[in-house]
This record gives C-alpha cells, structure tokens and sequence, in this order.
C-alpha cells in the first residue's frame, strides 16, 4: 500500500478521491524518510514485516505505545474509562472509528468539552505496558486499584511464562 500511496502522493485528485488529507500523507512520508536516512547514517539495520505477517500490526501498536506510554486509559467495570496514572473520567470520543471498547487502549488527544473525550484510539495488550516503559508501570509505584490489580495479575502471569 505504501508504494502505491508513494506513486500517487504528488496527486491531490487521488487523494481526494480516497478521503485521504494530502498534507498529512506527504508530512508523514517526509517524516518517515528523515527517519530512514538517519537510521542509515547510523548504521541501524532496516527490516521490514509482511502485511500478512501476524505481528505486523501488534508491532506498530507496540511502537505507538513506546512513544505515548503516558496516554494509556483502562475501562472500568462501570463502563467508563480511567486514564491511567491521573485517574480522569473518560469517554470514546464519537468520531472514534473503533468497532468496541478494548479494556486498555493508548489515546493521541484528550479532547475536554462537557464531557472528557479521548480520541485517536489505539487497542493495547497490557503486557506490553511493561515493556514499553518499565520504570512507569513498577507496579509499587502505582496507587491500590482496579487497573492495578488487573496489571499485577498480568505481571504475575508473565513471571510464571518466563520461568
């Protein structure tokens, strides 16, 4: 897909055509070759995944969430979503194109109205919240809890797979 989008990048008809912001693709396809040139100029081995490899899309959630660890929220029995550390009551905001309410999602914006929305929802594993920033998810730092007690049973389960 991303060859195709490179071949009809310079075109804003196709972008329009295919509801896609032409600005936003070229941004990221700037981005991502600025990336790829320093990872050259470092030395750093460029791999890449089939689309039909089963964690080829597990690895770029994983990847979002070793960037955004700190926007991580967990649904509550209630329904409603906590935000991780600072506790606020959340909601899906409705524009999310999510088809259910995963129990641990990583959110790009916190959009405060009459409600506390988050948006640009990415469905998480809470396994990987211990790889992605260890020191953040010690579990003797986190404050007694429901997501607490959800994550020391995960830790737990981790502990006994590793042994």
């Amino acid at each position: 897909t991303y060859l195709i989008i490179q071949n009809k990048i310079g075109e804003h008809d196709w972008c329009y055509d295919h509801y896609v912001n032409y600005r936003g693709l070229k941004a990221a396809n700037d981005i991502r070759e600025q990336l790829l040139s320093i990872a050259v100029k470092h030395g750093i081995k460029i791999t890449s995944r089939q689309t039909t490899d089963p964690e080829y899309y597990p690895s770029i959630r994983k990847a979002l969430l070793s960037g955004f660890f700190l926007q991580v929220a967990h649904l509550q029995k209630a329904g409603h979503y906590l935000t991780f550390k600072d506790d606020q009551v959340v909601a899906l905001h409705p524009s999310t194109s999510i088809d259910h309410k995963p129990e641990w999602c990583l959110y790009n914006e916190f959009v405060l109205t009459s409600k506390n929305y988050i948006r640009t929802i990415t469905d998480i594993s809470p396994e990987w919240l211990f790889k992605a920033c260890p020191d953040y998810f010690q579990l003797s730092e986190i404050k007694n809890s429901e997501a607490k007690r959800k994550l020391e049973r995960v830790y737990q389960r981790l502990q006994e797979e590793s042994d």
